[in-house]
């Protein structure tokens, strides 16, 4: 590291998907990293390996920007060393899209430009850019409020119940509440969804909503895929996961707990092809779910970031700082894409709450039998608890947040969704 150019990580966020990336800085360089925040969440509190610092409103502009200015005129002046900018969440990686020109002048922001960002950000736009590039997706009906006549949806759905509901706009959706309300849902009848179309538009929402063929079977068809894409647009890194169990929280539902490595060759060849035909840069994060219908895995999002649940990727030894450092900072060339796999004996699964909600409410099958194996012989981890902490305060508070899952999947958990 000595003869390397001197970084300093800067993290955007306090959540568990900082966490995540503060320990795989520390791990890859022993850095201590520094984040902003507009609150203090609990996986970064108390820890050793990343500073916050929370500002009220900071997760909004203008605060946001405002403060980053400060930030450039005060704190990050030294042009001997590079400010490695890095969002770990959708409204901070808008943010930094946003004000990328203007951000670069101190930071090094591995992100794409605005333009880009917004297409394939809203739902909408991004299953118009999975026709023109012809990746697989869910049946889709468009729904806008002008739609919805005497409490009705106007139009005939093009599929059958089961249906899923999201809102296209997921940033104005986090600023609107009614009673029932969840991160999406899956609808059985007409009634039900004509009455939850109802309740999002009264209560304020007034973007598109999203309602797809629902795809058969639980979280164990699930995948998720995390790559990193450097400057000049190589694949440098894939890893696909395979999540065996999501939050059945309503708030939360559609984030990963357990995720197992897994190999796809031709997931991979399909999403790096897409990647880089788009000129994207920067982390991207796909989830998408296994048709049997068709053979065919339906992408239903691409978060352009790292995902909350990436530390699986670092945990199964494609260290994440590693790949955005050695492109942004070294400026190593690119040699070669390096692919996840689930073969080796290294393969670690990774667990968002503790073993017993795993091996109570996954559903018994093959990859579960596969997964307490791998816990039987001590290939698993966490995003959270690391031995270089040395905060007892912050082990209690993890052993606590852990064990709060055992009571959201007793009120929670439904059988036939899970």
């Amino acid at each position: 590291m000595s003869n390397q150019q001197e970084f300093v990580p800067i993290l955007l966020g306090s959540d568990m998907n900082v966490y995540g990336m503060a320990r795989s800085f520390n791990e890859a360089y022993g850095k201590v990293c520094q984040a902003y925040a507009s609150d203090q969440l609990a996986p970064t509190k108390y820890s050793n390996i990343v500073n916050v610092e929370v500002i009220p409103g900071f997760d909004k502009d203008p605060v946001f920007i405002e403060e980053m200015r400060k930030l450039m005129n005060e704190k990050y002046t030294d042009s001997s060393k590079v400010y490695l900018l890095i969002a770990c969440g959708d409204g901070y990686a808008e943010l930094i899209s946003q004000h990328k020109e203007e951000l670069s002048k101190t930071f090094v922001c591995p992100y794409i430009d605005y333009e880009l960002f917004e297409r394939l950000v809203n739902k909408v736009s991004f299953y118009e850019v999975c026709e023109e590039y012809d990746l697989p997706y869910p049946k889709t009906l468009i729904i806008r409020e002008e739609m919805v006549i005497n409490g009705q949806l106007a139009t005939e759905l093009p599929f059958n119940f089961p249906v899923a509901l999201k809102p296209a706009n997921s940033v104005e959706y986090l600023s609107v509440d009614f009673e029932g309300r969840k991160k999406a849902f899956i609808i059985d009848n007409l009634t039900e969804f004509n009455s939850v179309i109802n309740k999002i538009y009264s209560a304020g929402y007034t973007s598109e909503l999203i309602a797809q063929d629902f795809i058969p079977g639980d979280d164990s068809n699930m995948r998720v895929l995390n790559a990193y894409v450097d400057a000049e647009h190589n694949v440098r890194m894939m890893c696909l996961g395979h999540p065996l169990l999501e939050d059945p929280t309503p708030a939360s539902i559609g984030n990963y707990v357990v995720i197992m490595p897994d190999y796809n060759e031709k997931i991979y060849q399909t999403i790096k092809e897409f990647l880089e035909k788009i000129d994207y840069t920067g982390f991207a994060n796909f989830d998408m779910k296994y048709d049997v219908r068709d053979g065919e895995y339906k992408l239903f999002e691409i978060n352009l970031r790292q995902g909350r649940s990436s530390f699986f990727v670092t945990l199964n030894g494609l260290n994440l700082a590693r790949f955005v450092t050695e492109d942004r900072v070294f400026k190593q060339p690119f040699t070669e894409t390096i692919y996840g796999s689930n073969a080796s004996e290294k393969a670690k699964l990774w667990m968002g709450v503790p073993k017993k909600v795993f091996l109570t409410y996954a559903r018994d099958n093959q990859d579960k039998e596969i997964a307490k194996q791998m816990i039987k012989e001590g290939r698993w981890g966490t995003t959270v608890f690391y031995q270089k902490e040395r905060s007892l305060k912050r082990w209690l508070l993890m052993k606590y947040m852990f064990h709060n899952y055992i009571a959201r999947f007793k009120t929670h958990f439904n059988v036939k969704e899970g």
